[in-house]
Protein backbone atom coordinates (compact mmCIF):
# COMPACT_ATOMS: atom_id res chain seq x y z
CA UNK A 1 0.00 0.00 0.00
CA UNK A 2 2.83 2.41 0.82
CA UNK A 3 4.57 2.03 -2.55
CA UNK A 4 1.40 1.93 -4.63
CA UNK A 5 -0.76 4.53 -2.90
CA UNK A 6 0.93 6.59 -0.19
CA UNK A 7 4.35 7.16 -1.74
CA UNK A 8 2.98 8.38 -5.10
CA UNK A 9 0.85 10.91 -3.20
CA UNK A 10 3.75 12.02 -1.03
CA UNK A 11 6.02 12.36 -4.04
CA UNK A 12 3.63 14.92 -5.52
CA UNK A 13 4.42 17.20 -2.57
CA UNK A 14 7.51 19.16 -1.60
CA UNK A 15 10.00 16.74 0.03
CA UNK A 16 10.60 18.89 3.09
CA UNK A 17 6.86 19.39 3.56
CA UNK A 18 6.37 15.61 3.54
CA UNK A 19 9.21 15.23 6.02
CA UNK A 20 7.52 17.61 8.45
CA UNK A 21 4.15 15.91 7.94
CA UNK A 22 5.72 12.54 8.73
CA UNK A 23 7.38 13.81 11.89
CA UNK A 24 4.16 15.49 12.99
CA UNK A 25 2.31 12.20 12.62
CA UNK A 26 5.06 10.24 14.38
CA UNK A 27 4.84 12.56 17.38
CA UNK A 28 1.31 11.29 18.05
CA UNK A 29 1.49 8.23 20.37
CA UNK A 30 -1.73 6.70 19.06
CA UNK A 31 -0.42 6.85 15.48
CA UNK A 32 2.97 5.26 15.97
CA UNK A 33 1.65 2.76 18.50
CA UNK A 34 -0.90 1.59 15.94
CA UNK A 35 1.95 1.01 13.46
CA UNK A 36 3.87 -1.03 16.03
CA UNK A 37 1.55 -4.00 15.54
CA UNK A 38 2.76 -4.31 11.95
CA UNK A 39 6.34 -3.08 12.42
CA UNK A 40 7.37 -5.15 15.44
CA UNK A 41 10.68 -6.98 15.20
CA UNK A 42 11.39 -9.61 17.83
CA UNK A 43 14.07 -12.13 16.91
CA UNK A 44 16.81 -12.98 19.42
CA UNK A 45 19.11 -13.97 16.53
CA UNK A 46 19.26 -10.32 15.48
CA UNK A 47 20.24 -8.95 18.88
CA UNK A 48 23.55 -7.11 18.85
CA UNK A 49 25.69 -6.07 21.81
CA UNK A 50 28.14 -3.22 21.35
CA UNK A 51 29.75 -0.78 23.78
CA UNK A 52 27.85 -2.44 26.60
CA UNK A 53 24.56 -1.56 24.91
CA UNK A 54 21.85 -3.98 23.79
CA UNK A 55 20.44 -3.48 20.29
CA UNK A 56 17.33 -5.56 19.57
CA UNK A 57 18.37 -5.58 15.91
CA UNK A 58 21.19 -3.84 14.00
CA UNK A 59 19.01 -1.39 12.04
CA UNK A 60 18.91 2.25 13.18
CA UNK A 61 17.40 5.43 11.82
CA UNK A 62 20.23 7.68 10.67
CA UNK A 63 20.83 11.21 11.85
CA UNK A 64 19.08 13.82 9.76
CA UNK A 65 15.56 12.43 9.94
CA UNK A 66 14.71 13.34 13.53
CA UNK A 67 17.03 16.31 13.86
CA UNK A 68 15.28 17.83 16.87
CA UNK A 69 14.37 14.66 18.78
CA UNK A 70 10.64 15.22 18.36
CA UNK A 71 9.66 11.60 17.65
CA UNK A 72 11.95 9.39 19.74
CA UNK A 73 9.31 6.89 20.95
CA UNK A 74 8.15 6.36 17.35
CA UNK A 75 11.42 4.79 16.22
CA UNK A 76 11.04 2.01 18.72
CA UNK A 77 7.44 1.49 17.59
CA UNK A 78 8.62 1.19 13.97
CA UNK A 79 10.96 -1.65 14.91
CA UNK A 80 14.28 0.18 14.82
CA UNK A 81 17.01 -1.31 16.98
CA UNK A 82 18.26 2.17 17.82
CA UNK A 83 17.93 5.78 16.71
CA UNK A 84 20.39 8.60 16.09
CA UNK A 85 19.09 12.15 16.46
CA UNK A 86 20.61 15.39 15.21
CA UNK A 87 22.76 16.89 13.86
CA UNK A 88 22.58 19.30 16.82
CA UNK A 89 24.50 22.57 17.15
CA UNK A 90 24.85 24.75 20.27
CA UNK A 91 22.54 27.49 19.00
CA UNK A 92 19.43 27.25 16.86
CA UNK A 93 20.03 27.74 13.15
CA UNK A 94 17.71 27.70 10.14
CA UNK A 95 20.02 25.83 7.78
CA UNK A 96 20.45 26.63 4.11
CA UNK A 97 17.84 28.36 1.92
CA UNK A 98 14.96 26.31 0.53
CA UNK A 99 14.42 24.28 -1.59
CA UNK A 100 17.08 21.99 -0.16
CA UNK A 101 15.84 18.40 -0.61
CA UNK A 102 15.46 16.83 -4.06
CA UNK A 103 14.19 13.36 -4.96
CA UNK A 104 15.58 11.29 -7.83
CA UNK A 105 13.07 8.39 -8.03
CA UNK A 106 14.66 6.84 -11.11
CA UNK A 107 17.84 6.30 -9.05
CA UNK A 108 16.20 5.71 -5.66
CA UNK A 109 18.17 8.66 -4.38
CA UNK A 110 17.98 12.04 -2.67
CA UNK A 111 20.10 15.15 -2.77
CA UNK A 112 19.98 17.36 0.31
CA UNK A 113 21.72 20.56 1.27
CA UNK A 114 20.00 21.11 4.60
CA UNK A 115 22.96 22.64 6.47
CA UNK A 116 22.21 21.44 10.02
CA UNK A 117 18.85 23.18 10.68
CA UNK A 118 17.94 22.46 14.30
CA UNK A 119 16.40 23.94 17.43
CA UNK A 120 19.70 24.20 19.32
CA UNK A 121 20.90 22.80 22.62
CA UNK A 122 18.58 24.61 25.01
CA UNK A 123 15.35 23.59 23.28
CA UNK A 124 16.46 20.03 22.55
CA UNK A 125 17.79 19.30 26.05
CA UNK A 126 14.49 20.59 27.48
CA UNK A 127 12.60 18.30 25.09
CA UNK A 128 14.72 15.29 26.01
CA UNK A 129 14.38 15.96 29.74
CA UNK A 130 10.60 16.32 29.42
CA UNK A 131 10.45 13.00 27.58
CA UNK A 132 12.44 11.30 30.33
CA UNK A 133 10.24 12.77 33.03
CA UNK A 134 7.12 11.60 31.17
CA UNK A 135 8.18 7.97 31.41
CA UNK A 136 7.99 7.60 27.61
CA UNK A 137 11.73 7.37 26.98
CA UNK A 138 12.33 4.57 24.43
CA UNK A 139 14.00 1.34 25.47
CA UNK A 140 16.25 1.30 22.40
CA UNK A 141 19.70 2.97 22.47
CA UNK A 142 19.76 6.62 21.43
CA UNK A 143 22.74 8.15 19.66
CA UNK A 144 23.23 11.89 19.39
CA UNK A 145 24.92 13.42 16.36
CA UNK A 146 26.66 16.75 16.98
CA UNK A 147 28.10 19.37 14.64
CA UNK A 148 29.44 22.88 14.47
CA UNK A 149 27.57 26.13 14.00
CA UNK A 150 27.76 27.42 10.43
CA UNK A 151 29.17 30.73 11.69
CA UNK A 152 31.84 29.12 13.88
CA UNK A 153 35.32 29.11 12.39
CA UNK A 154 37.13 25.82 11.91
CA UNK A 155 39.68 26.91 14.49
CA UNK A 156 36.92 27.33 17.08
CA UNK A 157 34.83 24.32 15.99
CA UNK A 158 36.02 22.11 18.86
CA UNK A 159 34.26 24.39 21.34
CA UNK A 160 30.91 23.78 19.64
CA UNK A 161 31.34 20.00 19.74
CA UNK A 162 32.46 20.03 23.37
CA UNK A 163 29.58 22.27 24.45
CA UNK A 164 27.04 19.97 22.83
CA UNK A 165 28.73 16.86 24.20
CA UNK A 166 28.62 18.14 27.78
CA UNK A 167 25.03 19.35 27.59
CA UNK A 168 23.66 16.22 25.93
CA UNK A 169 25.67 13.56 27.77
CA UNK A 170 22.84 12.69 30.21
CA UNK A 171 20.62 11.68 27.27
CA UNK A 172 23.00 9.89 24.89
CA UNK A 173 23.89 6.23 24.73
CA UNK A 174 26.60 7.19 22.24
CA UNK A 175 27.79 10.29 20.38
CA UNK A 176 28.51 10.73 16.67
CA UNK A 177 30.87 13.56 15.72
CA UNK A 178 29.73 14.84 12.33
CA UNK A 179 32.68 16.25 10.40
CA UNK A 180 31.55 15.01 7.01
CA UNK A 181 28.42 16.83 5.90
CA UNK A 182 29.06 18.58 2.57
CA UNK A 183 26.51 21.27 3.40
CA UNK A 184 28.39 23.29 6.05
CA UNK A 185 31.23 25.25 4.40
CA UNK A 186 34.66 23.86 5.26
CA UNK A 187 33.35 21.19 7.62
CA UNK A 188 35.03 18.29 5.80
CA UNK A 189 38.45 19.88 6.41
CA UNK A 190 38.00 18.71 10.02
CA UNK A 191 38.60 15.16 8.74
CA UNK A 192 42.29 16.03 8.38
CA UNK A 193 44.31 14.46 11.16
CA UNK A 194 45.65 17.54 12.96
CA UNK A 195 42.28 19.28 12.91
CA UNK A 196 40.49 16.12 14.02
CA UNK A 197 42.93 15.53 16.87
CA UNK A 198 42.45 19.09 18.10
CA UNK A 199 38.68 18.65 17.94
CA UNK A 200 38.35 15.32 19.74
CA UNK A 201 40.97 15.63 22.49
CA UNK A 202 38.90 17.96 24.71
CA UNK A 203 35.94 15.60 24.31
CA UNK A 204 38.09 12.60 25.20
CA UNK A 205 39.35 14.39 28.32
CA UNK A 206 35.81 15.36 29.32
CA UNK A 207 34.62 11.81 28.68
CA UNK A 208 36.65 10.19 31.43
CA UNK A 209 34.89 8.73 34.45
CA UNK A 210 31.89 6.61 35.28
CA UNK A 211 29.53 8.49 32.96
CA UNK A 212 31.70 8.15 29.85
CA UNK A 213 29.92 7.52 26.55
CA UNK A 214 31.03 5.83 23.33
CA UNK A 215 32.17 8.41 20.77
CA UNK A 216 32.33 7.67 17.04
CA UNK A 217 33.37 9.69 13.98
CA UNK A 218 31.18 10.01 10.88
CA UNK A 219 33.20 10.21 7.67
CA UNK A 220 32.53 11.11 4.04
CA UNK A 221 32.48 8.57 1.21
CA UNK A 222 34.67 10.88 -0.84
CA UNK A 223 37.84 10.24 1.18
CA UNK A 224 40.58 8.18 -0.44
CA UNK A 225 42.35 5.33 1.38
CA UNK A 226 45.18 7.54 2.64
CA UNK A 227 42.69 10.01 4.11
CA UNK A 228 40.69 7.22 5.71
CA UNK A 229 43.86 5.81 7.28
CA UNK A 230 44.58 9.24 8.73
CA UNK A 231 41.14 9.28 10.39
CA UNK A 232 41.70 5.73 11.68
CA UNK A 233 45.02 6.77 13.20
CA UNK A 234 43.28 9.61 15.03
CA UNK A 235 40.59 7.24 16.28
CA UNK A 236 43.22 4.81 17.59
CA UNK A 237 45.38 7.49 19.20
CA UNK A 238 42.40 9.00 21.02
CA UNK A 239 40.81 5.65 21.93
CA UNK A 240 37.55 6.51 20.23
CA UNK A 241 34.93 3.80 19.96
CA UNK A 242 34.01 3.46 16.31
CA UNK A 243 33.28 5.01 12.94
CA UNK A 244 30.19 5.69 10.84
CA UNK A 245 30.70 4.96 7.13
CA UNK A 246 29.41 6.94 5.41
CA UNK A 247 27.76 10.33 5.07
CA UNK A 248 26.38 11.59 1.74
CA UNK A 249 28.59 12.00 -1.32
CA UNK A 250 29.33 15.01 -3.49
CA UNK A 251 29.90 12.69 -6.48
CA UNK A 252 26.79 12.91 -8.67
CA UNK A 253 28.22 11.24 -11.76
CA UNK A 254 25.71 8.38 -11.39
CA UNK A 255 22.55 10.52 -11.37
CA UNK A 256 20.86 12.92 -13.77
CA UNK A 257 20.22 15.71 -11.24
CA UNK A 258 23.21 17.91 -10.44
CA UNK A 259 21.85 20.04 -7.60
CA UNK A 260 24.33 21.16 -4.95
CA UNK A 261 24.32 19.03 -1.80
CA UNK A 262 24.96 15.50 -0.66
CA UNK A 263 23.69 12.49 -2.59
CA UNK A 264 22.23 9.56 -0.64
CA UNK A 265 20.41 6.35 -1.49
CA UNK A 266 21.06 3.51 -3.90
CA UNK A 267 23.92 5.18 -5.83
CA UNK A 268 25.92 5.32 -2.58
CA UNK A 269 25.55 1.63 -1.70
CA UNK A 270 28.63 0.24 -3.39
CA UNK A 271 31.02 3.01 -2.32
CA UNK A 272 29.96 2.91 1.33
CA UNK A 273 30.35 -0.88 1.35
CA UNK A 274 33.83 -0.58 -0.15
CA UNK A 275 34.83 1.82 2.61
CA UNK A 276 33.39 -0.44 5.30
CA UNK A 277 35.38 -3.37 3.91
CA UNK A 278 38.56 -1.27 3.75
CA UNK A 279 38.17 -0.08 7.35
CA UNK A 280 37.45 -3.58 8.60
CA UNK A 281 40.55 -4.98 6.92
CA UNK A 282 42.73 -2.06 7.98
CA UNK A 283 41.75 -2.49 11.64
CA UNK A 284 41.63 -6.27 11.68
CA UNK A 285 37.90 -6.13 12.31
CA UNK A 286 38.49 -4.62 15.74
CA UNK A 287 36.95 -1.19 15.18
CA UNK A 288 33.14 -1.11 15.38
CA UNK A 289 31.63 0.23 12.16
CA UNK A 290 28.14 1.62 11.64
CA UNK A 291 27.33 1.09 7.97
CA UNK A 292 25.20 3.64 6.12
CA UNK A 293 24.44 4.18 2.47
CA UNK A 294 21.96 2.68 0.04
CA UNK A 295 20.29 0.14 2.33
CA UNK A 296 16.87 -0.75 0.93
CA UNK A 297 16.69 -4.53 1.26
CA UNK A 298 17.96 -7.41 3.38
CA UNK A 299 20.54 -8.12 0.68
CA UNK A 300 21.85 -4.56 1.01
CA UNK A 301 22.01 -4.95 4.77
CA UNK A 302 23.74 -8.34 4.58
CA UNK A 303 26.31 -6.93 2.15
CA UNK A 304 27.40 -4.34 4.70
CA UNK A 305 27.35 -6.75 7.63
CA UNK A 306 29.50 -9.18 5.64
CA UNK A 307 31.87 -6.32 4.78
CA UNK A 308 32.46 -5.73 8.48
CA UNK A 309 29.70 -3.47 9.81
CA UNK A 310 28.45 -4.12 13.35
CA UNK A 311 25.38 -1.90 13.04
CA UNK A 312 23.51 -0.30 10.14
CA UNK A 313 21.53 2.87 9.54
CA UNK A 314 18.92 3.82 6.97
CA UNK A 315 17.52 7.14 5.82
CA UNK A 316 16.73 7.29 2.10
CA UNK A 317 15.58 3.65 2.18
CA UNK A 318 13.00 4.61 4.81
CA UNK A 319 11.59 7.26 2.48
CA UNK A 320 11.40 4.98 -0.55
CA UNK A 321 10.40 1.71 1.15
CA UNK A 322 8.09 3.01 3.86
CA UNK A 323 7.49 2.57 7.60
CA UNK A 324 7.83 -1.22 7.64
CA UNK A 325 11.29 -1.37 6.09
CA UNK A 326 12.92 -2.54 9.32
CA UNK A 327 10.55 -5.49 9.66
CA UNK A 328 11.03 -6.37 5.99
CA UNK A 329 14.82 -6.35 6.31
CA UNK A 330 14.94 -8.14 9.66
CA UNK A 331 12.51 -10.89 8.64
CA UNK A 332 14.78 -11.80 5.72
CA UNK A 333 18.00 -11.39 7.68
Amino acid sequence: MYKNVIRPLFFQLNPECVHHLALTALRVPLFHQSLATYAKVANPKLETKLWGLNFGNPIGIAAGFDKDAVALPAWESLGFGYAEIGTITPKPQPGNPKPRIFRIPSSQALINRMGFPNDGLEAITCRLEALKQSGRWPKIPIGINIGKQKTTSLEEAGKDYLESFLALRPYADYFAINISSPNTPGLRLLQQKDALNALVRPIVEANLGADSKPVVIKIAPDLDEKEIMSVLECIAENHLHGIIATNTTIDKSSVSLKEEGGLSGAPLRQRSTEIIRFISRATGGKLPIIGVGGIFTADDAREKLDAGASLLQIYTGFIYEGPFIVRQICNKL
